[in-house]
């Protein structure tokens, strides 16, 4: 097993560092590939796993500016370590959050929302009433972007693999404000064409599988719509027709949000201003944390077991 529970030293306070007690941390795929080591950022060994979730600052050096104790922080950034109970970290490394949102919001804040923001906002200027399609639309990033297009009155077909409990699902989706809930499937069905008698077709396509079902999802893109790549969960490539290339223009994108962040770093608005956005819409109520299973520190074997279980619609919490 790659993984031990190990008791550290909390490192002595500098000037510029601030003390938080870790609240809770959540396990992604993400997370997974980086101890795999088949993800592009690697953490010098030994190394804390985890790469979001909430703390509570206790105490702060006496240079630091932004921060006090009580305040709630998340990473700024991703390979934190945020699989611990208590952490010492330079104050740049750290985002205020407000401490009145649900703290599993907060703890799921940094990657999956910040995300589905980027995607809806950076690749086409949608109004209301446009449409979007995306695939595995029950992932933490997909049950974003179906609450955030929902707000802001953009349309989303959803593609879900086809699994026992579907009807389930499908009513959660659709809970959260999903207007179409489809099944790789129903994706070559002519029946296709009765959801466009009353939306659109999409301008935009959020990709995070890969393999066959994104070709057809592309079929179903506007002349001159967008595909954006975000993640490969089948390891099979993008395959696209070339008559889609010339005959419809389509383009195709990539999107990291570890990229975004490392293009933004010195531009705190645009970081704040998403920030601001998506805490607003928490307040609100437009924006839930995704379906989660908590889970004591200690029972970290399980946690990580169940996180790469296929078909798993909840996200594994650790709480600190």
């Amino acid at each position: 097993s790659l993984f031990r529970l190990k008791d550290l030293e909390v490192p002595k306070l500098g000037d510029c560092d601030v003390h938080v007690k870790m609240l809770a941390a959540p396990i992604n795929p993400a997370d997974i590939n980086m101890i795999q080591g088949t993800y592009p950022l690697l953490s010098p060994l030994p190394a804390v796993g985890g790469n979001e979730g909430v703390g509570e600052v206790l105490e702060v050096g006496r240079r630091v500016k932004a921060l006090k104790p009580g305040d709630w922080v998340i990473p700024a950034d991703a390979g934190l370590g945020t699989w611990r109970t208590h952490g010492v970290f330079p104050e740049e490394m750290l985002l205020k959050v407000p401490s009145d949102i649900p703290m599993l919001c907060a703890a799921t804040l940094s990657v999956n929302p910040c995300t589905a923001f980027r995607l809806l906002a950076d690749f086409e200027s949608l109004a209301p009433g446009d449409s979007i399609i995306q695939n595995a639309a029950n992932s933490g990033v997909g049950q974003a972007i179906i609450q955030i297009a929902r707000a802001s009155g953009i349309k989303t077909i959803n593609v879900v693999r086809d699994r026992p409990d579907l009807a389930k699902l499908v009513e959660r989706l659709m809970a959260l404000g999903a207007d179409h809930v489809i099944t790789e499937e129903m994706l070559r069905k002519p029946e296709m064409k009765d959801i466009f008698k009353s939306i659109p077709r999409p301008r935009l396509a959020l990709n995070c599988v890969g393999g066959k079902s994104t070709t057809e999802m592309l079929r179903h893109l506007q002349p001159k719509g967008t595909m954006v790549t975000y993640g490969g969960m089948a390891k099979q490539p993008v395959m696209v027709p070339v008559s889609a290339f010339i005959f419809r223009d389509v383009r195709l994108r990539g999107f990291w949000m570890t990229q975004w962040r490392k293009d933004h770093a010195q531009d705190q608005e645009s970081m704040a201003a998403m920030m601001d956005a998506l805490c607003q819409l928490i307040h609100r109520g437009q924006l839930t944390a995704p379906a989660c299973t908590e889970v004591p520190l200690q029972d970290y074997r399980a946690a990580l077991q169940a996180s790469m279980k296929p078909f798993v619609s909840s996200k594994q919490i650790l709480l600190l």
